[in-house]
């Protein structure tokens, strides 16, 4: 009866000691994908602990599970995870169970949520930028509406487009404008929104629980990191730099109270313009590769009972 408790723990102290590491490392800002996969391993790792520990107390609490899960294996392995009937093997089993199905509960509505957004600003689109007779709907990547401020943003879907407004043409020059396509682009290419998506709905779902609101704020900042590092490669630092100015200048934030939403555009240009060296090739692969072992590690904690039984 060991293993539930062991994962529950395990999922306890990454969820509490990664997010401060990772505040902590230099290398976040500099390897924005990098630390996107890192946080994606942390939370697989803890969701992992929690499935494994809600399985192992189902089994306990439960013959017909326990029947079913240990079916093919030995009664050596069986007998090695002690499992019996237990009151609080019951109540955790269904408390975990509970939290999976609120989990999926959180993914469909954040997906609902996003599907009817789009939608809205798809139509407001149709309203202010109507089709021309003969024209296909989506036929254009690119679309410009009649606007006072300079804004452009990327509207994802079957058909993604990228929208921006008169006032953000007139006021990025030269190749500021492909720049901005890049960054969009960046965004769409690897499929960030889904990222927000699964960050929002463990977020809100489960407001109580720090790591997850860590890894929505953080996936919200490095996504924007990474597609500038897509635009900055293809067009320069200080380009997406003088872009971001152009865009965000109205909106006060390089003032001295910025508003919440916005907050990170001056330290992105900082970034941008103090153009920090990249980490070595190997030191990427090395973060990678132990980033990957943090979801395995739940995995042999699950079954050290049954190598150990099979000798």
């Amino acid at each position: 009866m060991m293993v539930p408790v062991a994962l529950m723990l395990l999922g306890a102290l990454t969820a509490v000691l990664a997010p401060r590491l990772l505040a902590r490392a230099e290398w976040v800002e500099r390897e924005p994908v990098v630390a996107l996969w890192v946080w994606q391993c942390v939370v697989a790792a803890v969701l992992l602990c929690c499935a494994l520990s809600m399985t192992f107390s189902a089994a306990a609490a439960w013959q017909a599970v326990r029947g079913h899960l240990f079916a093919p294996a030995p009664s050596g392995v069986v007998e090695a995870y002690a499992l019996g009937p237990t009151p609080w093997a019951t109540v955790t089993a269904v408390v975990l169970a509970c939290g999976g199905v609120w989990t999926g509960a959180m993914l469909t509505r954040e997906i609902a949520r996003a599907k009817a957004r789009r939608a809205r600003r798809r139509a407001e689109l149709v309203v202010r930028a109507p089709l021309l007779p003969g024209e296909e709907p989506g036929a254009d990547r690119l679309v410009v509406l009649e606007g006072k401020r300079p804004d452009a943003w990327w509207l994802p879907g079957a058909a993604p487009q990228l929208v921006i407004t008169t006032a953000a043409l007139r006021r990025l020059k030269g190749r500021q404008l492909d720049a901005v396509l890049a960054h969009e682009q960046g965004h769409a290419q690897a499929r960030h929104d889904w990222l927000l998506h699964c960050s929002g709905a463990l977020a809100v779902g489960f407001p109580q629980v720090p790591v997850f609101a860590a890894f929505r704020d953080e996936m919200h900042r490095l996504v924007e990191l990474a597609a500038d590092d897509v635009a900055s490669r293809r067009f320069g630092r200080l380009t997406i730099a003088l872009a971001l100015v152009e865009l965000n200048e109205h909106r006060g934030v390089f003032g001295p109270c910025p508003s919440t939403h916005h907050a990170h555009v001056p330290q992105r240009v900082h970034r941008l313009l103090s153009a920090r060296p990249r980490l070595t090739a190997g030191r990427r692969l090395r973060l990678t590769a132990a980033a990957a072992l943090v979801p395995v590690v739940p995995l042999l904690v699950a079954f050290v009972p049954a190598l150990r039984a099979l000798g």
